[in-house]
């Protein structure tokens, strides 16, 4: 008989710290080069939109590779998947602080995808496979509140690193970190007792793969993560390129602060988990959009208070937004739920890639008014899809 984790227990809470952990670690990892977005158009000479592919590039590959890195941990066990992908990514980050030329930080970032692509998606298939039903709407709120975390730190800690030295000192630090946290993740995490290896051909992988896209409802969350992360980075990645100009001229350290505002996802996460466990996932996702639809429209005041005001509210929504519908895929997928997980996030880092870089040809040629217009309209298209509330409404049973 399978043997969950409980929550309360001295398991759950040394589990969930080791997925916090591992979860700050590839956000910081993958957004560290967020905020320099700015300094790389000005020092490589190149457009936003083509700046905004230090970040792209990771998270693009990623989305690609999280379905192979699905299927070896069917084989190879969710642990050890993620543990090596998280050191190995925290040594590249170091290496990218030697990157000479703009081309090659943009290799190592692709490299740095294909490597942390082998922990989201497993990590939420461990916690549907691991902890106790009841648990996973809080679970899954604080593993989204670890890349809140380390979102957050990473860009701030980019930003002032590279006032007081260079951004390949930042960069380096940033690497740095993450090596420390990857090696405690291999000790913190429990071992599985619920996983069963499943050594697949790749042809029963496509054929799973295919099973999920047939399903409405999972089709429906796949669609959600695709537009809620584009908006989401699309506000982050260019809200820089407004705050360093006129009138406001901020330096790359305030800027690098107002990341701060990652902390309302810290709480948000948590919170909309645990009022999805309790008041079902489409109406609390529902109240989570419009949170972030109405922080967007905010960021337009021409106060800078209000502003970012406004970024701290889009930023509470969105998290709240992410928690409710990734912990909403593992209550839909009745079986193969690494790779109902791993789709949701190619769906989501696609979202950031795709809809990421095309949101800076909305600032070249509207400026932040256009940013604006463009992620409400990814948000109400958002909504529209949510109208048939086509997921379960009451935690799964087991």
């Amino acid at each position: 008989m399978p043997s969950y984790i409980q929550q309360g227990s001295r398991v759950h809470w040394r589990a969930s710290a080791a997925l916090f952990l591992g979860s700050f670690v590839t956000f910081a990892v993958l957004y560290c080069t967020q905020p320099l977005i700015p300094l790389f158009s000005a020092e490589f000479g190149t457009t936003p939109a083509v700046a905004s592919l230090s970040v792209s590039m990771a998270t693009g590959l990623l989305a690609f590779c999280m379905i192979l890195m699905s299927w070896a941990s069917d084989a190879a066990g969710r642990k050890p998947i993620m543990a090596v992908a998280l050191f190995v990514a925290a040594l590249l980050a170091i290496v990218t602080a030697f990157s000479e030329s703009f081309m090659l930080l943009l290799g190592v970032r692709a490299l740095q995808g294909v490597m942390l692509a082998g922990f989201p998606a497993i990590a939420m298939a461990y916690i549907n496979e691991e902890f106790d039903s009841a648990a996973t709407g809080l679970v899954m709120g604080l593993y989204v509140s670890g890349t809140s975390v380390g979102g957050m730190l990473g860009r701030v800690l980019v930003g002032a690193m590279t006032d007081l030295f260079s951004w390949r000192w930042a960069l380096a630090i940033i690497g740095g970190v993450s090596l420390v946290v990857s090696i405690w993740f291999w000790f913190g995490l429990p071992n599985s007792r619920n996983f069963v290896p499943k050594k697949r051909p790749m042809a029963g992988l496509l054929s799973a793969l295919a099973r999920k896209l047939r399903d409405r409802e999972l089709l429906t969350l796949f669609g959600l993560g695709f537009l809620l992360q584009g908006g989401f980075v699309t506000l982050y990645n260019y809200i820089g390129y407004t705050l360093m100009a006129p009138p406001y001229n901020l330096s790359q350290t305030v800027v690098g602060f107002i990341f701060l505002v990652y902390l309302t996802g810290t709480f948000s996460s948590t919170l909309m988990g645990r009022l999805a466990d309790r008041a079902g996932s489409s109406r609390i996702l529902a109240v989570s959009l419009a949170i972030m639809l109405f922080g967007g429209l905010v960021t337009l005041s021409g106060t800078l208070a209000v502003k970012i005001a406004g970024v701290a509210i889009f930023t509470f929504g969105f998290f709240g937004s992410h928690s409710v519908a990734s912990s909403s895929v593992g209550k839909a997928a009745k079986s193969d739920k690494a790779q109902a997980s791993s789709l949701y996030l190619l769906f989501y880092y696609l979202g950031s890639s795709i809809l990421g870089t095309l949101g800076g040809k909305f600032l070249s040629l509207f400026g932040w008014g256009g940013i604006v217009g463009y992620i409400t309209s990814l948000l109400v298209i958002a909504l529209l899809l949510l109208l048939p509330r086509a997921w379960p409404e009451c935690p799964e049973t087991r």
